[in-house]
């Protein structure tokens, strides 16, 4: 566990459970640089995303039952990075803990706001239908980010603001969701206390 601010700031971590198994590794402090094999193509395409416009370092293979359907997948891969951001900024001296970003998508319009407080809590109003894009069900979406939620431990806020089209709606929130985390982990200032009035995150 990164426990200093001034440590290189990346996790690697595995889990292997009966419906799943993820290797994953997040450098918060990359170039966009991904590697991303899953047994779901709209979520490899949504966490090439990620990596890249959090301008992360990004390592993600995973294997699941998908033969059943997408949620055991992406829900855990929503799990695994979770746990490697909360990994990664090991102590959380010293990041800008709040950021937020709006991202559009053609008539797409999204925007995303994080607190990396130690509490996790998800707000989503994305107006996502029971349906499908391809073969991958649409309110998977939100189970990701509650996954990452919950094993980040931040309050995550996902707004609609204007779009028709459910990929660009999609899209736009991933890549908001990029760059407010990009924006809220980064280091302003190395010496700096814990950014809480409690002195305490978690």
């Amino acid at each position: 566990m990164n426990t200093s601010s001034q440590n290189p700031r990346k996790a690697s971590i595995d889990r292997d459970t009966g419906e799943t198994r993820i290797s994953m590794a997040l450098n918060l402090d990359g170039a966009g640089t991904t590697s991303i094999v899953t047994p779901v193509p709209f979520m490899s395409h949504m966490l090439d995303q990620i990596g890249r416009h959090g301008y992360y370092e990004l390592t993600v293979d995973a294997k699941g039952d998908t033969e059943i359907d997408d949620h055991h997948s992406t829900e855990d891969m929503g799990i695994v990075l979770g746990s490697c951001f909360r990994e990664a900024l090991g102590d959380r001296k010293g990041i800008a803990r709040f950021a937020h970003a709006q991202v559009p998508l053609d008539e797409a319009l999204i925007q995303v706001t994080v607190d990396f407080s130690g509490r996790p809590y998800l707000a989503f109003d994305l107006p996502l239908p029971k349906t499908k894009l391809g073969t991958f069900d649409v309110e998977l979406v939100r189970e990701f980010y509650q996954g990452w939620v919950n094993n980040a431990r931040a309050n995550l806020h996902v707004r609609y603001l204007a779009g028709d089209n459910l990929h660009h709606i999609i899209e736009a929130s991933f890549k908001a969701f990029a760059r407010a985390t990009h924006l809220a982990t980064r280091v302003t200032h190395p010496a700096f206390a814990l950014p809480s009035s409690k002195e305490h995150l978690d």
